[in-house]
C-alpha cells in the first residue's frame, strides 16, 4: 500500500430507525479485502473541504470486501457522502 492511501466516504453507519453522522463506512479502492483492511484500522483519517476539516479514526472492518468503519470527532455532513478521504499520519 502506498503511503498516500484515498479512500471515499460511501455512507453513514445506519440502523432500523437511526443514522449515525459521526460514524460512516469508508471503501479504499485498493483495498480489496478483509486482510489488507484490517491493517487499517487505528489508522486517522480526515475530511476536508473549504476550509472545514473533520478528523476520524478507523474502528473496524465492515463486511468481505474491504470496507471499513470510520469513527469521526464531528458529525460529517451529507455534503461529504462521495467525497475523498484520507489517511493521515
Amino acid at each position: 500500500m502506498s503511503h498516500e492511501l484515498r479512500g471515499v466516504i460511501l455512507n453513514y453507519r445506519l440502523g432500523i430507525k437511526n443514522q449515525r453522522p459521526r460514524e460512516c463506512l469508508l471503501y479504499f479502492p485498493k483495498v480489496k479485502s478483509p486482510g489488507e483492511a484490517s491493517r487499517l484500522i487505528g489508522r486517522k483519517v480526515a475530511w476536508q473541504k473549504n476550509g472545514v476539516k473533520i478528523i476520524g479514526k478507523i474502528v473496524s472492518l465492515h463486511g468481505k470486501k474491504g470496507v471499513v468503519r470510520a469513527r469521526f470527532r464531528k458529525g460529517v455532513p451529507g455534503q461529504a457522502l462521495g467525497e475523498p478521504v484520507y489517511i493521515i499520519g
